[in-house]
């Protein structure tokens, strides 16, 4: 359960995977199968256990996400050049584990190209690393031109791209779903022939329906933080998209569900509002937090059936993150 709660990892789906695949390669070399059944099912079989592969790589990916989350301990007597110290080892540390995730990330998608969690774990991963890496430019002059600034808006740009094809891939497996022509649905008929059909497990209408829904809402949650922090930079760099940018961002929250107050509230405390707090803009995580919150007592209400991206999205960011930002911005 710990594993399943704060590293993303779902042993159960993976055993689960894997006895499938076993089953059906199994029931494919008995005698009693025809020729041409046994090969539709070698095909099944085989397509689990490549999900399985693709499910492990990400699952890996997860486990490097949960790395990066190492925190920093500072002496009580240290002085602000061991503390530099320490955050620049503690910088060089994260933004490695997050390259380490993205490697399995990838490969994941090049085992199951359709493996459209691991590319909305890549869009995420892509993401706080774009922020890690902005906290840390603030040690030094920031402008467009600049290198740090020019890798902090490359990895946005490659976080976006990969939300896109991940929330892509997802809404037309949805559509062939609805429309009974997903890969389910074209080998159910052969399944029922043999005997078969109990050994996928196939969730109700409604849960499908809530579990949509919430799928939609925490991929639009993740894209509109994205994209506010995103504004953020923008704006610090004197580009003039930065309202564009906000203006997506707000879209993105109000598909998620957030409310018109806490669309109001976010838009207060952007950096670009005058009357803003010091600091408050990059403080989105704590709104998207209690959205969770929320979210989960209304789960255990009704018993809606989580899914293999739900610990990644809900993760909180690295710590070193507001570190970063207090001693590189504070007072020098």
């Amino acid at each position: 359960q710990l594993f399943k709660n704060h590293v993303g990892f779902d042993s159960d789906s993976y055993l689960e995977l894997h006895n499938l695949g076993m089953k059906l390669y199994t029931e494919a070399m008995e005698e009693i199968v025809t020729g041409e059944d046994a090969q539709e099912l070698f095909d099944i079989a085989a397509d689990k256990f490549q999900e399985m592969a693709a499910l492990a790589m990400f699952n890996w990916g997860n486990v490097h996400m949960s790395k990066a989350r190492r925190q920093i301990f500072f002496p009580e007597d240290g002085t602000r050049e061991t503390i530099l110290e320490k955050v620049e080892a503690g910088f060089e540390w994260t933004k490695n584990e997050y390259n380490k995730a993205a490697e399995k990330y990838e490969e994941a998608v090049k085992i199951k190209a359709d493996f459209y969690e691991a590319l909305l774990a890549l869009g995420q991963q892509q993401f706080e690393q774009a922020k890690l890496c902005w906290y840390h430019a603030l040690s030094g002059k920031i402008d467009v031109e600049s290198e740090a600034s020019q890798d902090v808006l490359k990895l946005y740009n490659k976080a976006e791209e990969s939300m896109e094809k991940g929330m892509q891939i997802w809404e037309e497996m949805e559509e062939r779903r609805l429309n009974g022509i997903s890969s389910f649905d074209k080998h159910k008929e052969l399944l029922q022939k043999l005997g078969l059909d109990g050994v996928f497990s196939e969730a109700t209408d409604e849960e499908n329906a809530e579990q949509t829904a919430n799928m939609s809402s925490q991929i639009n949650l993740l894209w509109g933080s994205l994209l506010y922090e995103r504004s953020i930079v923008e704006y610090k760099l004197g580009l003039a998209t930065w309202d564009e940018c906000l203006e997506v961002a707000v879209e993105k929250f109000e598909l998620a569900g957030a409310s018109a107050t806490d669309v109001a509230v976010m838009m207060k405390n952007h950096c670009s509002n005058e009357n803003a707090l010091e600091g408050m803009g990059f403080k989105i995580d704590e709104i998207v937090q209690a959205w969770n919150e929320m979210y989960d007592a209304k789960r255990w209400q009704i018993g809606v059936p989580s899914f293999r991206l739900e610990p990644l999205f809900r993760r909180r960011s690295p710590k070193l993150h507001d570190i970063l930002e207090n001693v590189f911005s504070g007072p020098r």
